[in-house]
């Protein structure tokens, strides 16, 4: 490397914001994912062994994926290529892998290619690289914000061991602030910065695990403030306006995961968490209509006739938001929410539902005699209509007669529950 270089390299370093100058070098300056780099854990022994396969970083911004990426790639006696998908297509991958297999024919060496957001290939650039994964020409680290069981590709997921990385504890936030605002080397330890505890409760509080967002509210904090002979004071009211209300991540996977936990919440009675599920959802965008047709579904799919009202105030909900529309349709449907999750639970109906249903597809039953039409004239001539005879002539306006066809005729598809309202229907059916 030329002085000029060194001088480069050194002046972007120098500008490159905190969070990028903070980057851990080592294993032993690597906070969180104890899980996957623990003393003895799979990846801390292979990332130190150089052994590394091809891989997959999957986690939540801000938790260490690409910090990781860099520390192998301090580590390794291989050559080590960083990618972006979004900029970076099959021709790019093509002049690495020529790369690649110089190296090794002429040293023996092996290549590392990172390839941050690698959810954006599509199935013809993800397919360029698989050959070279297979015979091991380089050894693949993809980094990923999605789930890569549904945002990629099977061919390269198969080819790769998945690291599912969790969102960073409060504590280690906490800890990487506090090193860098002392580290002079490469933090603010130069700039004299004193911070609130509460300032920096703030800030590890709303930054939520993502540990970038941190780092850039506390340089931001720091650059902004004024300093004085003491040095420069981050107080809570600083801190509240350098980091802002986090934005709620809600790609497809955590999507229809809060989905699935509002609707479970419904199905669970617990009101509670319900509440939480559809604000969160409402939060991230999710169209409320959506969310109410749920609703709806589970006031037949959970309640039933154990509590008919449910389905009233679900559907009421539904009328309220067409008619007055968010934020005070919210009212009707938390209301509708609370209904369907105190309510007694019974999915007879369901079961009802799907048991006929899977009878309606193999029976193929006449209608029964008595059961047929009779509003044309003639009908006398095929029978249809004899013997049909009209419940409310017969005392509790009941008689027993064959409705199902003789091929099902034996078959009971509504068998009603013990809770609520449907008791009563119980009893009813099973009095002689």
């Amino acid at each position: 490397m030329t002085l000029l270089d060194q001088l480069e390299q050194n002046n972007i370093h120098k500008n490159a914001p905190l969070a990028e100058r903070m980057r851990a070098r080592n294993l032993n300056e690597f906070f969180g994912q104890e899980h996957l780099l623990g003393p003895g854990r799979l990846l801390r022994r292979a990332v130190e062994a150089d052994r590394l396969t091809s891989s997959i970083f999957y986690g939540p911004p801000g938790c260490g994926k690409t910090t990781l990426a860099h520390v192998i790639a301090s580590q390794t006696r291989s050559a080590f290529v960083r990618m972006n998908a979004v900029t970076s297509g099959v021709n790019d991958v093509r002049e690495v892998l020529d790369k690649a297999r110089e190296r090794r024919a002429l040293y023996g060496q092996s290549t590392y290619l990172l390839l941050d957001e690698c959810h954006r290939w599509n199935k013809a650039q993800s397919d360029s690289i698989l050959p070279a994964i297979e015979e091991g020409l380089i050894r693949f680290i993809g980094s990923t914000t999605e789930n890569p069981m549904i945002s990629m590709t099977p061919a390269i997921v198969s080819r790769c061991r998945v690291f599912a990385f969790r969102p960073l504890t409060p504590q280690n936030v906490r800890a990487i602030l506090q090193c860098a605002i002392s580290d002079c080397e490469r933090g603010l330890g130069d700039m004299n910065v004193h911070i609130d505890e509460d300032a920096l409760e703030h800030i590890v509080t709303v930054a939520n695990g993502d540990v970038r967002s941190a780092l850039n509210a506390l340089e931001l904090a720091a650059l902004t403030t004024p300093t004085t002979r003491d040095g420069i004071h981050i107080t809570l009211e600083v801190a509240e306006e350098s980091i802002q209300k986090p934005v709620i991540r809600c790609d497809d996977t955590l999507y229809y995961d809060m989905l699935s936990a509002f609707c479970k919440s419904l199905r669970g009675s617990d009101s509670d968490a319900a509440l939480f599920w559809f604000s969160r959802l409402i939060y991230a965008g999710a169209d409320p209509r959506l969310l109410v047709r749920r609703i709806i579904a589970h006031a037949s799919e959970d309640v039933g006739l154990a509590n008919p009202i449910a389905m009233l105030q679900a559907v009421a909900a539904g009328q309220a938001l067409e008619m007055v529309g968010m934020p005070e349709a919210r009212l009707s449907i938390a209301q509708a929410i609370i209904a369907v999750c105190e309510s007694p639970k019974s999915n007879s109906v369901v079961c009802a539902i799907d048991a006929a249903m899977a009878d309606a597809q193999t029976a193929r039953g006449d209608v029964p005699q008595p059961l047929r039409d009779t509003h044309y004239a003639g009908h006398e001539r095929l029978d249809a209509g004899s013997g049909y005879l009209y419940p409310h002539d017969f005392p509790g306006h009941w008689v027993a007669q064959q409705y199902l066809p003789d091929e099902v005729r034996d078959h009971t598809y509504y068998h009603p529950s013990d809770q609520g309202h449907e008791a009563r229907i119980k009893k009813r059916k099973e009095q002689p």
